[in-house]
């Protein structure tokens, strides 16, 4: 039963993308692991052939095995230059991450993304940040939002803190 199920997202799938190709609108498909697109044959041949436009990050976890990434996504020799390159000399005193960008093969760059503090301690997922956010909030009775205001006003004026 449960490869039927399988069997049934896989062609739904394949179905979706090329309705929505069809109509010239794009699927996005976003993952944190390759494996969960190439593991099915049938999803890996969907999604990789009708990706016009490629955008990763950080791939430095899959370097050692990069050749099949390389292969499976079509990418240039010069695309996997820019890739591999991605946050391997950022600027120690800002915070951002890169991004790369391949627009139907013939186009490709990697971009810095940066957003405001209050943005950064929003969502960031370093344990001593958080660590460090929180206890501020505990201090404010519990405001996270001004715990959020606070750090991110402390860190551009170090010198004035106000936690």
């Amino acid at each position: 039963m449960e490869t039927y199920h399988r069997n049934m997202i896989r062609r739904w799938v394949l179905s979706l993308h090329k309705t929505v190709r069809k109509y010239f609108g794009e699927a996005v498909v976003v993952t944190q692991e390759l494996d969960d697109i190439v593991s099915s044959p049938i999803i890996k041949d969907t999604i990789i052939n009708n990706a016009d436009c490629k955008i990763l990050l950080d791939q430095r976890k899959y370097i050692n095995k990069f050749d099949s990434v390389q292969s499976l996504l079509g990418l240039t020799d010069k695309e996997r230059s820019q890739i591999l390159s991605i946050n391997m000399a950022n600027h120690p005193g800002r915070k951002y991450k890169e991004v790369f960008f391949s627009l139907g093969g013939t186009q490709s760059a990697v971009y810095a993304t940066e957003v405001s503090l209050e943005e950064y301690y929003t969502y960031t997922t370093e344990e001593s940040e958080k660590m460090e956010l929180f206890a501020l909030a505990e201090k404010l009775d519990g405001n996270l939002e001004l715990a959020i205001k606070r750090l991110a006003e402390s860190k551009r004026n170090p010198q004035s803190s106000t936690t």
